[in-house]
């Protein structure tokens, strides 16, 4: 199956969501919030990596989005449920990182799409998710529940959406913070540049 990229967005986020803040930020544009993706010059922390006590290696980050998960404390109050659109929060910025809590009411779904440079990290919290990834060796599918974390590099092309008749909660890291997010629409075969980029799962 090729994808086609049919949008590409940054979004001007100037009004984050910020731990603890009852409400959510929410973009009235009648799309599908495919992109949560902003300037970076806006968060000049990004760039830095001079700062002690963070994260720096995949399996940092992997063990960071374990314990946050696990804190319930730090991320249940926090939920809120949109109807409209994906909703989402973002947890924590670091040196080169940026976490993000989303919500997923059933039937929501992210589309297919890239995450433009970003590595990334995902795991569920509450409820479950399907993902269904676009590489060469053809389409994938899994489902994602609580305990499990999904690990991909930049490039890497899949859908998540929530499948079931419960709503779900997902936490997920991306490094460097994302700025970008390309959405695609389905045709023929997978693009060139999403050919090898790598996935693993680990529990």
């Amino acid at each position: 199956m090729r994808m086609i990229r049919i949008r590409k967005r940054n979004r001007d986020r100037n009004k984050p969501a910020r731990r603890g803040l009852t409400s959510a930020v929410r973009w009235n544009d009648g799309l599908s919030d495919v992109s949560i993706a902003g300037d970076p010059l806006a968060f000049p922390h990004l760039a830095r990596t001079d700062l002690p006590g963070h994260p720096t290696t995949v399996a940092g980050y992997a063990r960071l989005v374990r314990e946050i998960a696990a804190d319930r404390s730090r991320w249940e109050p926090l939920v809120r449920y949109d109807a409209l659109t994906r909703w989402y929060a973002r947890l924590e910025t670091g040196p080169g990182y940026e976490v993000w809590l989303l919500s997923w009411l059933p039937g929501q779904s992210s589309g297919f799409h890239d995450h433009g440079e970003s590595s990334g990290v995902m795991t569920v919290v509450r409820g479950e998710l399907i993902e269904r990834s676009l590489t060469h060796a053809g389409e994938g599918a899994r489902t994602l529940r609580p305990g499990g974390q999904r690990v991909f590099s930049s490039g890497y092309l899949h859908e998540v959406v929530n499948g079931a008749l419960e709503p779900a909660v997902s936490i997920h890291l991306y490094t460097p913070g994302l700025t970008e997010m390309n959405q695609y629409g389905a045709a023929t075969a997978v693009p060139e540049q999403h050919a090898h980029a790598a996935e693993s799962e680990t529990h």
